[in-house]
């Protein structure tokens, strides 16, 4: 997926992110979480700046919500 670096990355584009993940790999939250960290992030969850990490913190907890 290309990324534009200038903008923010919304919470609900990586609560479908990591659900296609999740689906896609066999995943659970938590290895969706820690390969998006590793691959998307390359190990550095601010690479897209905070806001952006932000956003990503909050997806997992909304999707830990939902019983994931």
């Amino acid at each position: 997926m290309t990324v534009n670096h200038a903008s923010t990355l919304s919470v609900d584009y990586f609560k479908r992110y990591l659900e296609l993940v999740m689906n896609a790999r066999q995943f659970s939250l938590k290895e969706a979480s820690q390969y998006m960290t590793e691959q998307f992030f390359r190990g550095n969850p601010n690479l897209y700046g905070e806001n952006t990490a932000l956003h990503f913190k909050k997806a997992i907890v909304q999707i830990e919500k939902k019983g994931y």
